[in-house]
């Protein structure tokens, strides 16, 4: 067509040139899920098949993760068929990852008057060519890249549009879906322990409640990423302000909060450590032992679980403080709680400071016999084991059993008394009550 110029070229010869130039051309029927290759040039010649599923030809094209071949995970998968419909002429700019190169594709969809049957037209673009346009949407995507998902839902009509989810593609999903049935989808996107706050933040009568034009409603939950793992993310809702207060309209966005909440979670947990542990000897403190015993009390009620508790007190300690002094005093005690750590090491058992010198055990699946064998062991381990330059120590200990009726205090004060009785007795020794 070199000596054809804009006076004589006719429509025919347009045409020919469009077909002898464009690098693909798939004909889809949606109804029967197939689609056949009319034309494949280019890139296309080996990554379209010559015939196919029409849903893996969208998976294949759009839907997998952008400049990359990796598949979305599996549960995803069912807003394909949504994704494949086309009411009116389309165009789409798709990044597609093959050996591991990027081809940026411009396809356009023609409907055809049969029911549900598309015309496909793809053209590798020349990256070149538009490059000053790449940079400006890297530049956004490095200001936004915690949004994953934006969509905008009309409450009175039931329906949700301008659907984009970043991981895919820049541009606007096709997606033609109730709000209603959306929920309804993603609900298995969110993880079991969340679904009911879902459920519950996301329903149109809520919403419509709580909500006044121009406010913003966001809250916390764990919701499955598109490679199918669990992140931590903020749904966020706002409702736009129009003239009309029946307008229910709003925007809802989903962004990436995992890296702060599991940053947040594990100062959290390390302040819940640090309130929880006694400074000295890095076990549990009193207050976390008190709950321990409250948490036992709840197990034997609910589940007629065996617990049993016992209580260890160093004899003679302030001779200790008094002869060496305090700090040879906090090296026995540490001394003391590693003993005490490594004969239940295998035990499910707990162990606190409850002060002093006196520390707790909580021992699961352990009745009365098996509580005193136990704690007669750990006192003849503490009596053989050397303590430095003020040589052996012992302890009295004393063990009870947590019955079904018991209150806080029954339980503590029983297992007291045990160890009153052990001192009465000369101390070095077990008792229980």
């Amino acid at each position: 067509m070199s000596n054809i110029n804009i006076d004589n070229l006719s429509y025919e010869d347009a045409i020919k040139f469009i077909g002898s130039s464009v690098d693909c051309v798939i004909i889809v029927d949606d109804e029967t899920d197939r689609y056949k290759a009319l034309k494949k040039g280019g890139m296309f010649a080996n990554y379209i098949a010559d015939e196919g599923d029409y849903i893996e030809l969208v998976k294949k094209l759009w839907y997998h993760f952008n400049n990359s071949s990796e598949d979305i995970t599996e549960d995803y998968h069912v807003f394909i068929p949504n994704e494949g419909k086309f009411r009116g002429k389309y165009s789409k700019r798709v990044n597609i990852c093959e050996n591991d190169i990027t081809h940026v594709v411009q396809m356009y969809v023609y409907p055809i008057e049969v029911n549900q049957t598309y015309l496909f037209v793809l053209d590798e673009l020349e990256k070149g060519m538009f490059i000053n346009e790449e940079l400006t949407v890297e530049k956004v995507n490095t200001i936004q890249n915690t949004y994953l998902f934006s969509m905008y839902i009309d409450l009175v009509q039931d329906t949700t549009s301008s659907i984009s989810v970043t991981e895919i593609s820049d541009d606007v999903m096709r997606q033609e879906i109730k709000y209603s049935e959306w929920r309804k989808m993603i609900i298995n996107m969110i993880w079991p322990d969340d679904q009911a706050l879902f459920l519950e933040r996301t329903d149109p009568e809520y919403l419509k409640k709580n909500l006044a034009p121009g406010r913003t409603t966001s809250f916390d939950c764990l919701m499955m990423n598109l490679e199918g793992k669990y992140i931590w993310v903020k749904l966020i809702f706002s409702r736009s302000e129009t003239s009309n207060e029946d307008d229910f309209r709003f925007v809802f966005m989903v962004q990436n909060i995992h890296e702060n909440s599991i940053e947040l979670l594990e100062t959290m947990k390390k302040y819940e450590q640090l309130a929880s542990r006694d400074s000295l000897t890095n076990v549990f403190n009193h207050g976390r032992m008190e709950t321990e015993i409250r948490n036992a009390l709840k197990e034997k009620r609910s589940k007629n679980r065996e617990v049993s508790l016992m209580i260890l007190d160093i004899d003679f300690f302030k001779h200790v403080n008094d002869k060496f002094g305090h700090s040879t005093g906090d090296v026995t005690l540490v001394q003391f709680t590693k003993i005490i750590s490594d004969y239940i090491r295998d035990l499910n058992a707990v162990l606190g400071r409850w002060g002093g010198e006196e520390f707790v055990v909580v021992c699961y699946d352990t009745g009365n016999e098996k509580a005193y064998a136990l704690a007669e062991g750990l006192r003849r381990t503490i009596s053989e084991e050397p303590f430095g330059k003020i040589g052996q120590i012992t302890c009295s200990i004393g063990v009870t059993t947590i019955n079904a009726d018991d209150s806080f205090d029954d339980a503590f004060n029983r297992m007291d008394r045990a160890l009153y009785n052990a001192k009465s007795s000369g101390r070095n020794c077990v008792k229980s009550v």
